[in-house]
């Protein structure tokens, strides 16, 4: 017959049997409950490392497409490169502008194109002597002075050779049948040493409306060889 302090023994050996049960259960309830905070904390902090990632990397995408922008001359508005080229020089110059700007060429060309003889300046009977001497003679007939979508173009390089120190006549043609106003101009002078002589002057006064920026003359030697002067003004201007 089992004792009455046998008895007391055998229940609290079972009580404490049953506490230390519940106690690893609890336990085991707690660590599972702590994982999954500690995995869900890790997969946020993660997903908020992705997106501060992102955000960078798109900020500085943004930054470098601005500073692409920033230098590229070719992204202010629409540009235009109009030139009339007597021996090929000015042709050059106008090629490089076009392509330093992205801009779109428009040549100038005679219904009567001239001969090496006829451009002689130094001879006074020559065509285009008689041109700058006879007012009646300026107005050159040409292939076309309409440029589509001309109204389009927010800047114009305007290119020539110099001769009797100003615009030879078929650019005067071409401009006085344009409307320029709010446009900017930017002229460009192929010459043998005269500059631009009084184009730019001329230039102010025809082109009504305009802004008529500071040109550029190159040397008709060195017009083969000029883009690195090219791009150097354009950017500076632009």
């Amino acid at each position: 017959m089992m004792t009455k302090r046998k008895a007391v023994l055998i229940a609290a050996a079972c009580a404490a049997l049953g506490l230390m049960a519940g106690c690893s259960s609890d336990s085991a309830e707690t660590t599972a409950a702590v994982q999954e905070q500690t995995t869900a904390e890790a997969e946020s902090a993660a997903e908020a490392e992705s997106a501060a990632e992102a955000e960078s990397a798109a900020e500085t995408e943004e930054s470098s497409g601005e500073e692409t922008a920033a230098e590229d001359p070719a992204v202010e508005g629409k540009t235009l490169v109009v030139y009339f080229s007597a021996t090929g020089n000015t042709e050059n110059v106008a090629n490089y502008i076009a392509d330093v700007t992205g801009g779109d060429l428009f040549e100038l060309e005679p219904v009567e194109p001239y001969t090496d003889e006829e451009l002689n300046y130094n001879d006074e009977n020559s065509r285009v002597s008689q041109e700058y001497a006879d007012e009646s003679l300026r107005d050159v007939e040409l292939v076309s002075t309409t440029v589509d979508g001309f109204e389009d173009y927010d800047t114009v390089f305007i290119g020539y050779p110099n001769l009797w120190g100003t615009m030879p006549m078929s650019m005067f043609t071409f401009l006085e049948r344009c409307d320029l106003s709010g446009k900017r101009i930017f002229p460009f002078c192929t010459n043998e040493g005269s500059g631009m002589g009084g184009s730019e002057r001329d230039l102010k006064r025809i082109c009504k409306g305009a802004v008529v920026e500071k040109g550029l003359t190159i040397h008709g030697a060195e017009a083969a060889d000029s883009r690195s002067k090219v791009e150097t003004w354009v950017k500076k201007q632009m």
